[in-house]
């Protein structure tokens, strides 16, 4: 059967909620934090061991959980495991802007999600081991620490995006415990400096990463995510920006979702070719 027809069959079933993705809650040990860390994997269907599937990164928000947010059936993400035959990986990032804390040791979800949680992923999973099979997304505080992320660690992930994403967390001191990882604004500036999105993009080279992020217009985080656009777009970095009506809810970031599923896809099928992926 070719592509297009089973697409064109596999569509209606999703579409009437039936999909056979698999959902495993796995742990793993952090040498870094000294705890364990939970986490969901989602495979598709048609998993098997005989091929390598690419991987998608989803980080949820502050207030969220590994369950709450992509992995829980209300935002219905598993049938894009089908859709797309890829392996969705939902980590526990706590309150933590999935920073490596310069003021509290025990904060170390940077080095867990790089160095702790990838190659577990690839130890026990199927998957395309390196980064042109990774991509890396996440909504609000997730937003954050996925280009966070996918900035400092280009040799890890090849395509990153976010939704509705604090990607300049300096004008937020006093919101969402950001004082507890990296300390107060007013007696820690430089934390602040080094560890937000918008101040990252240094490190970025034309075609270096593959980048997508979008943010409604009614968002508190919106003029933010414009003007990373703009200094992306000064810098001559190729990029996907989104703009369009809502606000900071589940329902823009349920409908977010689809568009960066179709950009991951489109830069797992081209592989890593410079401009982005595309």
């Amino acid at each position: 059967m070719n592509r297009k027809l089973f697409f064109s069959l596999l569509l209606p079933l999703v579409a009437a909620g039936v999909n056979a993705a698999r959902l495993d809650t796995v742990t793993t040990y952090s040498q870094a934090m000294h705890k364990d860390m939970p986490a969901i994997v989602i495979t598709p269907d048609s998993y098997s061991p005989r091929k390598d599937y690419p991987v998608v990164y989803m980080l949820h928000g502050f207030g969220g959980t590994y369950k709450s947010d992509w992995a829980s059936p209300q935002w219905d993400v598993a049938k894009y495991a089908d859709v797309y035959d890829m392996i969705f990986v939902t980590p526990d990032g706590a309150d933590s802007w999935y920073l490596d804390s310069p003021v509290d040791s025990t904060y170390r979800y940077e080095t867990y999600l790089v160095h702790e949680l990838v190659p577990f992923v690839d130890a026990h999973y199927s998957t395309r081991a390196d980064r042109t099979g990774r991509a890396i997304t996440g909504l609000s505080m997730g937003g954050h620490g996925a280009l966070h992320t996918a900035f400092l660690h280009q040799d890890v992930f090849g395509a990153c995006g976010s939704m509705s994403g604090g990607v300049d967390i300096r004008p937020f001191p006093n919101n969402w415990h950001m004082s507890k990882t990296l300390g107060t604004y007013a007696e820690h500036p430089e934390n602040w400096e080094r560890h937000t999105v918008i101040n990252l993009t240094h490190l970025l080279t034309p075609g270096s990463l593959a980048i997508t992020f979008d943010c409604g217009t009614d968002d508190f985080f919106y003029e933010a995510n414009c003007r990373l656009h703009e200094k992306l777009v000064y810098m001559n970095i190729p990029h996907d920006f989104t703009s369009r009506p809502g606000g900071h809810t589940a329902e823009y970031w349920r409908n977010s979702i689809k568009y960066h599923l179709v950009f991951f896809d489109t830069y797992f099928n081209q592989g890593d070719k410079g401009e982005g992926g595309k």
